[in-house]
């Protein structure tokens, strides 16, 4: 006699159990057919790093406090960019996205209001940022780095304003 190994498997339905073997019966109507699972589990979801640097730079814009978001150099950039015909101002500019199949990590560079106190606005700045991206896509925000490029003063010109005053 030869050795065999038993498995706790539940038998479908109108099975006698003492059958050596099984087949699929293609002609049942569903009758034996098991449930593949949860249809949201079925497949891969990938977020691209553009995506959530998108919602990242979106939510710190909305915190009160914070003036232009992204270094010197790439604003000076971005306000040439800006003024050609056709394209659209860049939400992603000044945010960094790490993102991996669970998690990601942001580096966001910010210029602040004179007057505010930058280390609120970086606290605000940090929770808008998480509770935003970790809705949106589910990912693990594991940290958020904020740094302060610039601080606004009053008596500074925005490059929006000098654009109003030259027609």
């Amino acid at each position: 006699m030869s050795e065999t190994t038993q498995y706790d498997r539940p038998e479908p339905e109108g099975s006698s159990g003492t059958s050596e073997g099984r087949t699929l019966d293609k002609g049942s109507a569903g009758s034996g057919r098991k449930a593949l699972g949860d249809p949201a589990s079925r497949g891969r979801t990938t977020i691209a790093d553009g995506v959530v640097e998108k919602i990242a730079g979106l939510a710190a814009r909305d915190v009160v406090g914070v003036h232009a978001m992204g270094t010197g150099l790439s604003r000076t950039f971005g306000a040439v960019r800006d003024r050609v015909p056709g394209n659209s101002r860049s939400v992603t500019r000044g945010v960094k996205a790490e993102v991996g199949e669970v998690q990601t990590a942001l580096d966001l560079d910010i210029v602040v209001e004179y007057g505010v106190s930058i280390v609120e606005v970086a606290r605000a700045v940090r929770e808008n940022v998480i509770a935003a991206v970790e809705r949106m896509t589910g990912l693990e925000v594991v940290e958020v780095n904020v740094a302060v490029g610039d601080v606004k003063l009053p008596d500074d010109e925005d490059d929006d304003d000098r654009e109003t005053r030259v027609q």
